[in-house]
């Protein structure tokens, strides 16, 4: 009964795309315009559309050329860089940089894409339909309104051609948050489009059992990604500003839904402003994260552990540190996961000292599985391998028992945590405990292996590319020294300290970097204690 559902939802979504396709080739009237300006919230970067003036778009750690057949010619673009060129939401960034150049550049990539005779498939996938609806619709004002005629009626043709092929493709197959974005296009396309307005009917019926499927209790995304987690509350702000401006009433899941994940963003963010990197996430502007914030109506509010996804922000002092104890995201909510259990980042005010090494996802299997691997983070690794596996699209061998405790008495924090992801391969299990002072000078940690046999294993601590290291004679103390000069100290006892090369893929370029290495012997301690205090 349980293989059947699939199969019969897939042959309904068949029958509903042939429907719709029918009904495209007796379509002979479309709307001269849209009948409600419908505006895209997020600002752009000028920079990126300088880029795309010069035929590149940019994407997580990938560059593409925007040849004359790139809508149509995959090449060897991952399909996350495919995704992201066939849903134009990187039009923002050529209305950042608001030039008469860029907007006939914008309207020269539209009109590609329009002329194209085949398209490559993940242009008709329901999440890049939704946001390339809601992308030309956002953006109409700046290409489209002053274009001549036929390209106006070309566009708006294409558009409900795309509105009635989205409708028939929901629910769409990705459960992840690319729903949202795929409901998101449908909203914006009836909202502007009310001859078309039947739709709403269909996006409406899906939201609610989306937002239950993709929000945990404690307001987290289910991706257990902070970029994600950001993507959705973007799309679902948007999602009620277009109702709000159709006069539609939203299913009361929605407002409850923005404030949960509102309060959870708050916690995923460091004291600059930016993302903590686990899984799949860069730092990303605090000025957008601010935005979109104060879009879905900010709350003062501030909670130290989301414990349905499992991270944990304790802050102390002026620092504050970031804990990604929870189980991997699970299969089918899993395409940004890394293997980065228990691994930690700690900020002092609005300096990164301690990070994981961020993320390439849109790039070639190389450098993407490489960030992706726990080597790549601020945590500890058995032997080499990393504490889940790797897979294109998800991880395969994981985690299944992740705990965590934490406890607060005077203004220090407890947390103690464990995860059996070597269970299988090495019937070991990693526990780490860390404390952090009321100050938040003091930061002290334990990692301890339990095994039957001893195991080899490294602790790394990765440093932001504006940190200096400078190993001390004895090899047991690392000075760290941070851009505004502040000074710090790791430590470790009985144990030899190196300090190797790293790499960043935190910002927007990738940058060099240092790490610490911790390195024990199959017959050394499998119990490493270590603290990093500040100095002065």
């Amino acid at each position: 009964m349980n293989g059947s559902a699939p199969r019969a939802g897939s042959l309904s979504r068949s029958a509903r795309s042939l429907f719709a396709k029918i009904q495209n080739l007796r379509t002979a009237h479309y709307p001269d315009a849209p009948a409600l300006a419908v505006r895209d919230p997020w600002p752009g970067d000028p920079s990126r559309g300088a880029r795309l003036i010069k035929d590149e778009l940019g994407q997580m750690g990938a560059i593409r050329r925007l040849d004359n057949d790139v809508f149509a010619n995959p090449g060897s673009a991952s399909s996350l860089m495919r995704a992201h060129t066939n849903g134009f939401t990187w039009l923002r960034d050529l209305r950042a940089l608001g030039t008469d150049a860029a907007r006939a550049r914008a309207r020269a990539l539209v009109s590609a894409f329009m002329d194209s005779n085949e398209l490559d498939p993940i242009a008709q996938r329901a999440d890049v339909t939704g946001a390339r609806i809601a992308a030309w619709l956002g953006h109409y004002d700046f290409f489209a309104a002053s274009a001549d005629d036929d390209f106006r009626q070309l566009l708006m043709s294409r558009l409900v051609i795309d509105a009635r092929n989205l409708a028939a493709a929901l629910p769409a197959e990705e459960h992840d948050g690319r729903a949202l974005t795929a409901l998101k296009g449908l909203i914006a396309a009836s909202v502007a489009m009310p001859e078309h307005a039947v739709y709403i009917t269909r996006a409406l019926r899906f939201l609610p059992q989306e937002l239950e499927r993709q929000v945990l209790p404690d307001g987290c995304h289910a991706e257990r990604s902070p970029a994600a987690h950001l993507a959705a509350l973007m799309d679902l702000t948007e999602m009620r500003a277009l109702l709000q401006s159709g006069k539609i009433e939203a299913p009361e899941q929605l407002p409850a839904a923005i404030e949960r994940v509102a309060l959870a963003l708050r916690a995923l963010r460091h004291g600059d402003g930016g993302l903590a990197l686990f899984n799949g996430t860069r730092e990303d502007l605090p000025s957008l994260i601010d935005l979109v914030l104060s879009q879905a109506g900010r709350s003062q509010r501030a909670v130290a552990g989301l414990g349905a996804s499992g991270f944990y922000r304790l802050a102390a002092g002026k620092s504050v540190l970031l804990v990604d104890a929870g189980a991997p995201a699970a299969p089918g909510f899993d395409r940004f996961a890394h293997a980065g259990s228990l691994s930690l980042e700690f900020s002092a005010a609005k300096e990164r000292l301690i990070v994981n090494c961020g993320t390439a996802a849109a790039s070639g299997p190389e450098w993407r599985d490489a960030l992706r691997a726990t080597a790549a983070h601020s945590t500890l690794i058995i032997a080499g391998v990393s504490s889940s596996e790797i897979r294109e699209n998800g991880l395969g061998r994981r985690p299944g028992q992740v705990s965590a405790q934490h406890q607060t008495a005077g203004g220090a924090h407890w947390l103690e945590t464990s995860h059996d992801g070597w269970s299988k391969p090495f019937g070991a299990i990693h526990h780490r405990r860390l404390y952090l002072a009321e100050s938040g000078e003091d930061l002290r940690g334990e990692d301890l292996i339990e095994a039957e046999q001893p195991q080899p294993f490294v602790i790394r601590f990765h440093l932001h590319p504006n940190v200096t290291a400078s190993l001390q004679q004895d090899n047991e103390a690392v000075l760290l020294r941070l851009a505004s000069g502040q000074g710090w100290r790791l430590r470790a006892d009985g144990i030899n300290i190196a300090v190797e090369e790293s790499v960043y893929f935190g910002g927007g370029e990738p940058r060099r970097s240092e790490q610490i290495v911790l390195a024990v012997h199959q017959d050394g301690p499998q119990l490493v204690k270590w603290a990093i205090t500040k100095l002065g």
